[in-house]
């Protein structure tokens, strides 16, 4: 799956942007990973199409890296993950695993970043979003949980398929799963391997839209420039306090002392001039048309 040029070349124009392609000089056309930029956004694909966009060895590390570019760049404000040719990424690849030497299995957590999956283990400072088609199982589907959201086409497919074959989810899918759905979903889902559409993902609250067959990667994008408007410091001050709440807090008042620590450094860079917008008769009546900051009005 592919952006067409001339929708990535209307997105630049209508936003003001330069198209940027291969960003990463990591990738090209043949890669088993690409990475493109439209004005803040990163675009990473999975390029193995002849396997479902499965991740092997070389795979994890290129698309590991390209999240590290991401990560480090502050002009990319926003990434969108995809697969290329109409699969999102069908796991691991259990060829690649059927010809592994123990001495060559994945390190431990606390002594590599890099996981099975490349980026798994990775916590971003920014969001990320899955545009999800085809097959999106086992690792796959972990890299998709990896994600802050989830754009999920009605055809797609989810589950642990790893589950038949006696593969662990090892890139963080028993950590994710569970706060993402619940524990009881979570279960299901983990113990029978079973197969869920993007109907009943998105019921279970791991889908966040369901969009038509084609439409993951160019919602995903639409939804991406949205983000990248708002005020970014303020945003990822509240998207840093959600995931501390949830995976680090040791209770109720830890979680709430570190969100008032850390939004209040927030106050006076972005609240009150955002404050000051609004008293000149910006945003009135929950309108989205307000100035960017640098200071240009833009309709999110």
């Amino acid at each position: 799956m592919k952006l067409p040029f001339p929708l990535r070349r209307k997105f630049c124009r209508d936003m003001g942007y330069k198209l940027i392609s291969n960003r990463s000089g990591s990738t090209s056309a043949s890669s088993p990973v690409v990475v493109d930029s439209i004005g803040p956004v990163s675009l990473i694909g999975i390029n193995r199409p002849e396997r479902r966009n499965a991740v092997d060895p070389p795979t994890a590390d290129i698309l590991y890296r390209a999240f590290r570019d991401f990560e480090g760049d502050d002009s990319r404000r926003v990434a969108v993950l995809y697969g290329k040719a109409g699969n999102f990424c069908a796991g691991y690849d259990l060829k690649a695993l059927s010809e592994a030497e123990t001495q060559n299995l994945p390190g431990d957590p606390a002594n590599e970043e890099i996981g099975p999956m490349g980026p798994s283990r990775m916590a971003f400072t920014k969001p990320v979003i899955a545009a999800v088609s085809g097959y999106a199982v086992a690792g796959g589907m972990e890299l998709a949980m990896m994600c802050d959201l989830r754009v999920v086409e009605e055809s797609a497919k989810m589950g642990v398929f790893c589950r038949r074959f006696g593969v662990p989810l090892i890139d963080g899918g028993t950590v994710r799963l569970p706060r993402l759905v619940g524990l009881s979903r979570a279960l299901d889902l983990i113990l029978t391997g079973r197969e869920i559409g993007a109907r009943e993902a998105h019921e279970f609250g791991l889908a966040n839209r369901v969009v038509p067959d084609g439409k993951a990667l160019n919602v995903a994008i639409e939804l991406a420039q949205t983000l990248s408007k708002f005020p970014q410091r303020c945003m990822n001050t509240d998207r840093s306090s959600a995931y501390y709440s949830t995976y680090d807090a040791k209770s109720i008042n830890d979680a709430l002392q570190r969100e008032f620590t850390q939004g209040i450094k927030v106050i006076t860079e972005e609240s009150i001039p955002g404050a000051q917008k609004f008293s000149k008769g910006l945003g009135k009546h929950g309108s989205f048309d307000i100035g960017d900051q640098s200071g240009r009005k833009s309709k999110l």
